[in-house]
Parts: structure tokens; C-alpha cells; sequence
């Protein structure tokens, strides 16, 4: 396949298909070319989200020729991160903002979720990593006063990765933070697999949203300063956003490979 592949986007979508109780799920990866162009590649069937079904699908893109993405964006599922670190060892990961939201204002009361959703969003658009980790004490200590001792402590969970954005070009955040980029042409496939209520057969939905998905390629956008893809590819350094110095990682890296 010969891809440069630099950020990846990944996510599965859950339907009903035969006689199965539980739904079958179907594995998306979404990838930045070096070119900023966006492209699907895969849209396979898996026993639920698990780490044999995201690694089956993460080899199979290995053999085609799949080089390991700099980033994978993710909404934080154990089995991607597993896989990821079994097939493509070199690529970091991120956790999707938007699911880290909902799942902490899910610890909140429904009062305290407005004011609560005001602070997070405070946390995720910090312009850099050090006001990210001063947005968070401020929304701990709020937390804490109302009792929302969960919140307190979900917010912390994994935050190396809700923050790996920060080590890449601040002109990429906005495409880093969440996996819309995957969920955003879903909502069109949610709604056709709504309608049809059931399939007969996996195949047969992950024939049809395959087919949406790539219709829904024809439409993506490029990522934003394309012209910085190929230094990020080639592993450049970035903190806050702003390019700097190499550090050992990326100069071991380099030759590495």
C-alpha cells in the first residue's frame, strides 16, 4: 500500500446482524496522509471492540504496507490500545475529549453539569499543556467542593494521553482532540442502521456502511497547515504546539528507521 500514514483516527460502530444477541461491532480507521488529505482505510468486523479484533485489523493494514501513524485518536477502549502497542509500538495515542466529557459529567449532578461542561471545555481548548494541568486543578477544586469526587478522580485518568495532542503542531488540535472526524460521517450510517433495525448478516452491514463511508470520504477535509504533515512524519519535535529542538525520542527514532 505504500502509505505515509500521520495521524489515524479509530472507532467501532455497533449493529444488530441475524439471530445474535449482542451486537456485532465494526472497526473504522480513518488516516492523514502526509498531503493532509484524509482516507479510509478499514472497515472490518470484530468480536466487539477486543484487542485480537483491533489487532487483526491493525496487521492486516501492516502487511498492505501501513507505515505506524505518529498519533492514533481514539475514544479511549482498552482493546485499541493494546493492539496499537503489539502492531505499531512507535505510534502514540490520544483519548477523545468529547467522550473524557461525557464521562466525567456523567459523575455530576445534572444542576452542576452546565457550569461543570464550561470548565472542562476550559481544560481541553488550553492553548498550552501547562494551562491544561492549571484548567484541571481549578475544575478538581470545584469538583471537590460540591462533592463530585468522581469527576475529581476520572479527570486524571490517563491524562498523559488526553494531553499527547500538545506534543504536535498547534495548527493539528483542533483535528487531535476527538475522533469526529470518525463519528461525524456515522451519523448518517447510525441512521440508516437505525432504519433498517437488523441486518441478516454482518457482510451485508459492512458492505453498506463501507459504502457510506466512502462517500462521506469524497467530503472530508484536508487537515489544517497541510505543509507541516511531512515534518511531522519525519518525527520533528513540538511542544505546546510550536516546534523545537529535537529530543532523544525522535532523533532514536530516526535512526531507527
Amino acid at each position: 500500500m505504500g502509505l505515509q500514514v500521520v495521524y489515524a483516527w479509530v472507532d467501532g460502530i455497533y449493529v444488530k446482524a441475524g439471530l445474535e444477541k449482542e451486537k456485532a461491532a465494526l472497526l473504522v480507521v480513518i488516516g492523514a496522509l502526509s498531503d493532509g488529505t484524509k482516507q479510509v482505510f478499514a472497515v472490518e468486523s470484530g468480536y466487539r471492540e477486543s484487542e485480537a479484533s483491533w489487532s487483526t485489523v491493525l496487521r492486516d493494514l501492516k502487511i498492505r504496507g501501513m507505515n505506524p501513524p505518529c498519533l492514533v485518536i481514539d475514544d479511549g477502549h482498552l482493546g485499541i490500545w493494546s493492539a496499537l502497542a503489539r502492531v505499531f509500538p512507535e505510534s502514540e495515542g490520544q483519548r477523545c475529549w468529547n467522550h473524557r466529557m461525557r464521562n466525567i459529567l456523567d459523575c455530576v449532578s445534572l444542576k452542576s453539569q452546565p457550569e461543570a461542561k464550561e470548565l472542562l471545555r476550559k481544560v481541553m481548548y488550553a492553548d498550552s499543556f501547562s494551562k491544561a494541568c492549571a484548567a484541571k486543578a481549578t475544575f478538581q477544586k470545584w469538583a471537590a467542593e460540591r462533592q463530585h469526587i468522581k469527576a475529581v478522580e476520572r479527570i486524571d485518568d490517563d491524562w498523559e494521553r488526553m494531553t499527547a495532542y500538545c506534543s504536535y503542531p498547534k495548527e493539528h488540535w483542533t483535528h487531535l482532540r476527538t475522533s469526529n472526524i470518525v463519528e461525524s460521517p456515522f451519523a448518517s450510517v447510525r441512521l440508516r442502521t437505525e432504519a433498517s433495525k437488523r441486518y441478516k448478516k454482518i457482510e451485508g452491514a459492512t458492505a453498506m456502511i463501507s459504502k457510506l463511508l466512502m462517500v462521506a470520504e469524497q467530503n472530508f477535509r484536508r487537515i489544517k497547515a497541510p505543509e507541516l504533515m511531512r515534518k511531522v512524519a519525519d518525527r520533528a519535535a513540538y511542544k505546546d504546539g510550536v516546534e523545537s529542538p529535537p529530543d532523544n525520542k525522535s532523533v532514536e527514532y530516526k535512526q531507527a528507521v
